[in-house]
């Protein structure tokens, strides 16, 4: 037999464990679930955020509290419209890439996405109010309709952390005869996993979303534009940044408590814990796994089982326990795990030492340093929080319903197409990151221009106190200022300026 006819056998051996579909229905979840991620923590935290901002604003009758609030909502929209398509194109993906699982179990996760799609729907519809609200509604009121969009971002994202808490820990079915049978959906929308699951992810949120806002605001800071609405700025989304980086530990290790019981090959990976170990496990940083045996790593005594079990004496189940086929990615499972546990404690040392210097009446915001590490924490919090995702998804590995389905079987059995919308799909990422990066640099560059509501560039020109004389002629003085055309009036737009 030459070297042809072994390659071909080789290649129909793949083929038969694989189906041709795998691999980009693969890099198109990758790309699609690690993009629209990001827009999903602005959509929990980000309006948590603005109400706390509007509140301070309206209580202190402090201008710059609600300018913040007025343009975070803007920004806001900005982030919620890109979010809404890469959404859609999610929806999608979950029937076109995985088709075995939605065909096989697509009754029992109807629910969670059902709930997803209504509490979107109404998230929209409340920021549509509150956008256009300003000076049009009482203060107070407008300000109860950030509490909806609050909420039904929150409801949105646990139904979805539902459904993947389900594939890591399934319930509320039984097979039988090979068919999916006595299906109870609420057991899935409230498994005691999601709970875990959402609140690590809830928090990571406003890591991502607090850490971003505020670096924001300390590059402003390093250009020189110290002024109290900068400050402000960084305060209050570094705040809820603070109090989420410090609760996130006591969170993961919560979630992972029972790692071992629920997924012991994944907290092996996670840990390095190439073999069970006759007493407590080391904690291992670095090093690579090859062939079984984990090399070149540091290895810190105890600490393993004392993060994953609570323990002094009892071993994390080695990888050695385990057939190969039931494997997860080591090393990829590993590294993310250690990146998302290395960039959190980063952070959490970083807040820590910001509010203690701030109790010993020492100013962070005035060293240039500070600044540089926070103008970086945004990206640093996205980074923790995708390597948690890929700790996650990659760890699951082979199953994609644990125990009960894999991968490959909820594979489609076609390439061609697939790769075809995975290149469609990176134009249309990279082209909504563009839009997204130009149009809020745009937004932030009238603004520091001194524009107090962005143009529309269809509508009515906005009449300010120096605008054309024959426009402001035309307002009928019955219909009160700025009520027959819609436009405002120059003293209610100086108004609205202030704010």
């Amino acid at each position: 037999m030459d070297a042809t006819q072994l390659l071909a056998q080789a290649s129909d051996v793949v083929a038969a464990a694989d189906p041709a579909g795998l691999m980009p229905a693969r890099q198109q979840m990758a790309l699609s679930l690690g993009w629209h991620i990001i827009l999903a923590c602005f959509g929990v935290a980000f309006p948590a955020i603005i109400f706390v901002m509007h509140l301070r604003g309206i209580r202190k009758n402090d201008p710059v509290a609600l300018n913040l609030a007025k343009r975070w909502g803007k920004v806001s929209a900005v982030l919620f419209a890109i979010g809404a398509v890469s959404g859609t194109v999610l929806s999608f993906e979950m029937g076109l890439l995985w088709p075995g699982l939605m065909g096989t179990f697509g009754d029992v996760l109807g629910l969670p996405f059902a709930f997803e799609g209504l509490a979107f729907f109404l998230e929209a519809i409340f920021l549509g109010i509150y956008l256009y609200g300003w000076g049009k509604m009482p203060p107070k009121l407008h300000l109860l309709m950030v509490l909806p969009m609050a909420i039904t971002g929150v409801i949105g994202t646990y139904c979805v952390l539902a459904v993947n808490a389900w594939m890591n820990a399934p319930t509320g079915f039984d097979i039988v005869n090979g068919e999916v049978v006595n299906i109870e959906p609420w057991a899935v929308l409230f498994n005691q996993h999601a709970f875990l699951a959402f609140g690590h992810m809830w928090l990571a949120a406003y890591m991502v979303a607090g850490f971003s806002i505020a670096s924001v605001y300390a590059v402003g800071m390093l250009k020189g534009r110290r002024d109290r609405h900068h400050r402000l700025g960084f305060m209050v989304p570094f705040a809820f940044a603070t109090i989420a980086a410090l609760a996130q530990p006591f969170a993961g290790h919560f979630l992972g408590h029972d790692l071992a019981e629920r997924q012991p090959a994944k907290l092996a990976a996670f840990e390095f814990a190439d073999e069970t170990a006759d007493g407590a496990t080391p904690l291992t940083i670095g090093g690579i796994y090859i062939d079984g045996e984990v090399k070149w790593a540091i290895e810190i005594p105890y600490l393993s089982s004392v993060a994953s079990l609570n323990s002094f004496t009892e071993p994390v189940p080695g990888l050695d326990q385990f057939p190969e086929e039931d494997e997860p990615p080591v090393n990829f499972a590993h590294y993310s795990f250690q990146a998302m546990v290395g960039i959190g404690f980063l952070l959490l040392g970083t807040v820590a030492l910001f509010w203690f210097l701030r109790w010993r009446r020492r100013d962070l915001l005035k060293n240039k340093w500070f600044l540089r590490f926070t103008a970086l924490s945004g990206l640093l919090a996205m980074t923790a929080m995708e390597a948690g995702w890929i700790a996650t998804e990659v760890g699951r590995q082979p199953w994609i319903v644990y125990g009960v389905m894999r991968t490959p079987e909820a594979a489609a059995d076609h390439s061609a197409g697939l790769w075809a919308v995975y290149g469609g799909s990176m134009l249309l990422y990279g082209g909504m990151t563009i839009a997204a990066i130009a149009i809020l640099r745009s937004m932030a560059r009238r603004w520091r221009e001194g524009a107090a509501d962005l143009p529309s560039p269809y509508g009515p020109k906005l009449l300010t106190a120096d605008g054309p004389a024959e426009v402001r002629d035309c307002i009928d003085e019955k219909d009160g200022p700025g009520e027959k055309d819609g436009t405002a009036a120059p003293a209610a737009d100086a108004k609205e300026t202030a704010q």
